[in-house]
């Protein structure tokens, strides 16, 4: 438990001080911003109780929130998609699956599985971000296209680092 506990404390700081002194930095056409900080999320294991994901997931973006004074935009996203990843993960895979595997990543579930998964909760992360970040709909269609180019981006980093760093 103890090497879990500090793997996923290690994944959780990196992921957040990228997010914060790399990505926060890294604006394309002024419009298309990446959130890598949400890998944490994707990656916590399968049998997280969902108290604890609820309360990781919020703490993952309050504190996104302190580093970019942005008071609970990244909270509620966050929260969000902790609160949905346990109705993704049922309709993506099976009961077996979920109980055979302990955590979602392409080498256990396969590129495809994985691709899909991340592709969801980002979509879904992006979308009530960048429109509670907007507060309005007057500009539907610029925050609509942020929301695809940003998680396309974002997507691409997530699928990206298990290559790189969770590699055999």
């Amino acid at each position: 438990m103890g090497i879990n506990t500090f793997k996923y404390l290690l994944i959780f700081v990196v992921s957040v001080l990228l997010q914060v002194l790399i990505f926060n930095n890294l604006l394309i056409a002024k419009i298309i911003a990446p959130f890598f900080y949400i890998l944490f999320i994707v990656l916590l294991p399968f049998d997280t109780p969902r108290s604890l994901l609820l309360f990781l997931s919020l703490a993952l973006g309050f504190t996104v929130d302190i580093f970019t004074n942005t008071p609970g935009v990244h909270a509620s996203a966050s929260l969000l998609v902790g609160f949905i990843r346990p109705g993704i993960l049922g309709i993506l895979t099976s009961r077996e699956t979920l109980d055979s595997i302990t955590a979602p990543r392409v080498k256990n579930m396969g590129f495809q599985w994985f691709a899909t998964y991340v592709t969801f909760i980002v979509i879904i992360h992006h979308l009530f971000l960048f429109f509670v970040e907007a507060f309005t709909f007057d500009d539907f269609f610029i925050t609509l296209l942020r929301v695809i180019l940003s998680s396309i981006l974002s997507i691409i980093l997530i699928v990206l680092s298990q290559f790189l760093i969770f590699r055999n």
